[in-house]
């Protein structure tokens, strides 16, 4: 019996964050550090755009041109991976006919394609008991206009997160995800500025506003700790109540 009140403890993790430089996988690396995790960083970027307020090892590296070197070296370093969550996602929505083809293979290469590779090569370094986190979105769930690769490689991402629940469960890895609605972060900042944008996306929510990176940390804590020992294959989704949402 796990004692509850440890049951989202992370003593003696080690977790691996993808896109950790900011938004999402910045707070999410930032709270499983908090919570007792050792945690590694990685991202395009030199470096985090805020400092972490835990230990992180920040370590910049494009997991879309070679993701296996960089997650055995982290491995190598720490004996094993507990916890991986594959947080790194780009959204380049383009109304020009010319880029469309470009934009939605860049989108599918980081978004689908990155992840798997990622999920593939850390797998080979987790022990029975290791979770596997997926950030999605509800564009997953929802077709949304304008932006065609993002809602075709998040919904791609949460039928693989059920596919390598199915290939890793036999081997004791769990493999969920998290589906956000709109949330405060660079990647949505205009939106999030525009007055009546702002008041139309907060307007579809059950909850009259938007998302802070902060909502996404206990379910990210739930999925990561023993507290979710027995679920695997779920798109957990946190939007509000935007998808429940009727008239």
């Amino acid at each position: 019996m796990v004692a509850v009140e440890q049951m989202f403890r992370l003593d003696g993790k080690i977790a691996v964050i993808t896109g950790a430089s900011r938004g999402i996988g910045h707070a999410l690396a930032d709270a499983l550090g908090r919570a007792g995790a050792a945690c590694v960083g990685l991202a395009r970027s030199a470096g985090p755009v805020t400092p972490f307020t835990s230990s992180v090892t920040y370590i910049p590296a494009d997991i879309t041109v070679d993701p296996v070197t960089v997650i055995d070296a982290v491995a190598r370093q720490h004996s094993r991976i507990d916890i991986l969550i594959n947080a790194a996602g780009i959204s380049l929505a383009t109304t020009a006919p010319e880029m469309a083809m470009q934009v939605f293979d860049q989108t599918l290469q980081t978004n689908l394609r990155a992840a798997f590779a990622v999920s593939t090569a850390a797998a080979r370094h987790m022990p029975p008991g290791s979770s596997i986190i997926n950030v999605t979105s509800i564009g997953g769930h929802q077709g949304f206009p304008g932006n065609p690769a993002y809602v075709a490689s998040k919904g791609g991402l949460r039928m693989l997160t059920q596919a390598m629940a199915v290939d890793l469960g036999l081997r004791g890895i769990r493999v969920n995800a998290i589906a956000p609605g709109y949330i405060h972060t660079d990647m949505t900042a205009i939106s999030h500025a525009d007055p009546v944008l702002h008041a139309q996306r907060a307007g579809r929510t059950c909850l009259g506003r938007w998302g802070e990176v902060d909502d996404l940390v206990g379910p990210a804590l739930f999925l990561a700790s023993s507290a979710s020992s027995y679920m695997t294959g779920q798109d957990l989704v946190i939007d509000g109540g935007w998808t429940a949402r009727g008239l």
